[in-house]
């Protein structure tokens, strides 16, 4: 099994959060969320605020430099994510197309990475004290997990 992150974006819709239905939207997500949970896939997710509550952190030749925006297009603004375990990239795209989200809506799948990953580079000091601080934080899931 692989994680997989379901990253929820920004439809670029105008609709206001004030606009929605809220009991409905938490109650097709609650249902969505319960079908992972019985399935057995999910293993974490959270929504995000509003962007305008959030900042950006630029990187640049010298220190970083933080602003409350520009945010880049809105189509490009993540909403929430979901934290779940599939065996292919295929179920995990099946278990995105059920979200019950409307159209102009886009979830991108990304496989997590796990140790696989850094095969080459078992003997790096961080590559091991991460792998202890996920076992310490009970975080360790990846492509030993049955």
């Amino acid at each position: 099994m692989s994680k997989y992150m379901l990253v929820m974006r920004n439809s670029g819709s105008e609709q206001s959060y004030e606009d929605m239905d809220v009991e409905a939207v938490i109650n097709a997500m609650g249902a969505y969320n319960e079908s992972m949970i019985k399935a057995g896939v999910l293993l974490g997710g959270d929504g995000l605020t509003d962007a305008a509550q959030g900042a950006v952190v630029e990187f640049t030749d010298d220190a970083p430099i933080v602003t409350d925006g520009p945010y880049g297009e809105t189509h490009e603004l993540f909403n929430g994510f979901w934290i779940i375990q599939a065996s292919t990239r295929e179920e995990a795209v099946e278990w995105a197309k059920r979200a019950p989200l409307g159209p102009g809506n886009k979830i991108e799948v990304r496989r997590v990475t796990d140790d696989s990953d850094f095969a080459d580079y078992q003997d790096n000091e961080y590559v091991k004290k991460e792998k202890g601080w996920r076992d310490e934080l009970g975080l360790s899931v990846g492509a030993d997990t049955p």
